[in-house]
């Protein structure tokens, strides 16, 4: 019986592993956290009702060294001048080692060290960014790495409290409008015929894969990830089914509930293409090729920390001589 699924971006893939610093790894990202990080005790009820007094808001950025997406958002989003002025006049910014051991205290009292508020957090991938209302409710995650413009979409929809009129999908929609002309890649794995998922995911695990046309992320995603060797290899472990995250077609869910792919990707939060959902069981999965493998394989089972599965994983792929590519 399907108990849950979950979604991620696939534009994220590999954005971790604590084996960066191993020989033959590539893709290792560099990065400092900015100054104008506020310093913190990081007793976050003190740090939400700062913020409030100063009309901002409170922004957590979970990290872990050498994570190439973690250095895309600080070099490349973080250093821009118009992003660094907005996030300094409408939030104040701590930032959260995923695997780190400074004292946090959460919202509701609870002290933790920085690696177990993250797993309390479900912080499986980094960056994962945590946006706090007055109350210190989270009014908004960003799991995984935003480019500029769609970065600063989620900050205007935070700071400008959003979230008490529209969903963030609705809010970001309407400011990335979606072309109609294009077509969506095709791939000879992809299940065939009406979009009837009951049932699957029980023996073999399903993967849906939510895109949506003039896409570069589906691009990279079909002409990049897929071809690879690798990923052939793990992706004939699942059924395979692809969605327009903006169509009215018919599906049903492996629940059995009838509905279309635009209000299942609601349903599921999916703001973001390509993102996949994997069935099997009950455990969140991660990235491309090694969070295929945590789930077809049944490691889960054994091994409840995704992260240190991937790092076990890299390291096993190391030692037979094989290249680990952080972005891939």
């Amino acid at each position: 019986m399907i108990k849950k699924g979950f979604f991620v971006s696939l534009l994220l893939f590999a954005a971790l592993a604590g084996v960066a610093q191993a020989a033959k790894v590539e893709g290792v990202g560099q990065f400092d956290i900015p100054p104008w990080f506020k310093q913190s005790f990081l007793d976050l009820r003190e740090d939400v009702d700062e913020a409030k007094a100063n009309n901002k808001r409170l922004f957590l950025y979970f990290h872990q060294d050498g994570c190439p997406y973690c250095a895309e958002l600080v070099n490349n989003n973080f250093s821009q001048k118009h992003i660094a002025d907005y996030m300094q006049k409408h939030f104040d910014s701590l930032d959260i080692n995923m695997w780190g051991s400074k004292e946090v205290t959460d919202v509701d009292g609870k002290a933790y060290i920085e690696k177990t508020f993250a797993a309390n957090k479900k912080v499986w991938f980094t960056p994962t960014l945590l946006f706090f209302d007055e109350s210190g409710k989270v009014v908004l995650r960003l799991n995984g790495y935003y480019p500029p413009h769609q970065f600063m979409t989620a900050l205007e929809y935070v700071a400008t409290m959003q979230e008490n009129r529209i969903s963030f999908r609705d809010y970001y929609a309407e400011r990335s409008p979606v072309k109609s002309a294009g077509k969506l890649h095709t791939e000879p794995f992809f299940r065939k015929g009406p979009a009837d998922l009951t049932g699957l995911g029980n023996k073999k695990p399903l993967v849906v894969f939510f895109e949506q046309k003039d896409c570069a992320g589906c691009d990279r995603l079909h002409q990049e990830i897929f071809p690879q060797p690798m990923t052939q290899q793990q992706i004939g472990r699942f059924d395979a089914v692809q969605l327009d995250m903006w169509s009215d077609a018919a599906v049903t869910t492996p629940a059995g509930k009838k509905t279309n792919a635009r209000e299942w990707a609601r349903e599921l939060g999916i703001t973001y293409a390509p993102s996949a959902v994997l069935f099997h069981e009950n455990k969140e999965v991660i990235r491309m090729q090694s969070v295929m493998d945590y789930v077809a394989s049944g490691s889960y089972k054994t091994e409840p920390s995704l992260q240190r599965y991937i790092d076990a994983r890299a390291e096993k792929l190391l030692a037979e001589g094989n290249k680990v590519d952080l972005w891939k």
